[in-house]
């Protein structure tokens, strides 16, 4: 695989939910948590913590916890952008941005995961391509379980560990 394909990766689901829905699904913590995170806190930029339902605005920083994991386990980050109706972006692992963008195809909605701007370096490639690709399929998967079904295919117990739901 040439170096410059390691540096990024695009990931599409379609929903069978209204655009608008698959959207507001990464824009609030009570969204979040209902398929994604144990736990989203979201601040704007006077370092005000938003209210669980409230929608986040470009300039935010986050934390991010996850079911199976103890709280030592965090991601922090930054909205990039959030404009309200099909393209919300934030900073990952690494500072990488990833790009989530919601449309129509064939008269689906899709949602389109791109994480970009990927170390290349033979150390950590494997861990953000690979690593960070595999997590988000499961989380694009359950997003649509979720969307589609209302079950929650994530492991919750912290003493359950080396499973694909965590």
């Amino acid at each position: 695989m040439e170096k410059s394909q390691w540096s990024k990766f695009k990931l599409r689901v379609n929903v069978q939910k209204e655009a608008s829905t698959a959207y507001a699904c990464w824009t609030n913590a009570e969204a979040l948590e209902s398929w994604f995170l144990r736990k989203a806190i979201f601040k704007d930029s006077a370092g005000n913590v938003r209210a669980a339902n409230e929608t986040v605005q470009e300039g935010d920083t986050y934390e991010w916890y996850w079911h199976g994991y103890p709280d030592s386990v965090v991601e922090k980050g930054t909205v990039l952008k959030a404009n309200g109706s099909n393209m919300f972006c934030f900073t990952f692992s690494k500072g990488c941005p990833v790009t989530i963008s919601v449309y129509s195809e064939e008269g689906e909605t899709i949602v389109e995961l791109v994480e970009s701007d990927l170390p290349t370096d033979e150390t950590t490639k494997l861990q953000h391509f690979v690593g960070d690709s595999k997590g988000w399929i499961f989380y694009l998967t359950n997003l649509k379980s979720v969307l589609e079904g209302g079950i929650d295919l994530r492991n919750k117990k912290l003493n359950l560990v080396n499973v694909i739901t965590a």
